[in-house]
Order: C-alpha cells, then structure tokens, then sequence
C-alpha cells in the first residue's frame, strides 16, 4: 500500500528546468515535499527520499495525509488478543 501510494504520488510531480540549469520538482498538495538537483534523475531520486521522510513525520505525528488517486495511508490501532 506504501509503495503504491508512493509511485501515485511520484507520477503526480511536477517538474521544471531551472535557470541556472538544474531540476525542480515537487508535488502539488504535499507541502514542503521538494527537491532540485542536477539532472531530472537526480531530482526524482531526490524527491524520493523527500517524499519518504515527510510521509514517515506525518504518520509519526498522526497529522493528515492526502490522499491520492482514492489511497489514503493511516495508522490504526491493532487489539492484540
């Protein structure tokens, strides 16, 4: 489910080439999830990274998380019988 949630939102960036010749990138809806690097590659390894990290304060934290593409991500409690 992670990894799916992930590649939706990764498929959802946007990116752009940058005066200076390097890569911007970032994903509507997911503040502060951007990266910029050299080359496009870079910048979506970047992201990558970005993305995972932001995703693991916001389930740690318990604060929103956007869904996408009808995925959403939540932390549940498990009763342990």
């Amino acid at each position: 489910m992670i990894l799916e949630y992930c590649e939706r939102a990764l498929n959802s960036a946007q990116y752009k080439k940058l005066d200076d010749g390097t890569w911007f990138a970032e994903i509507q809806g997911f503040d502060g999830v951007w990266a910029n690097a050299a080359t496009v590659e870079a910048c979506r390894n970047e992201l990558i990274g970005v993305l995972e990290e932001w995703l693991v304060l916001k389930l740690r934290d318990n604060d929103p998380i956007p869904e996408i593409d009808g995925i959403g991500l939540e932390i549940r409690e498990m009763m342990v019988a």
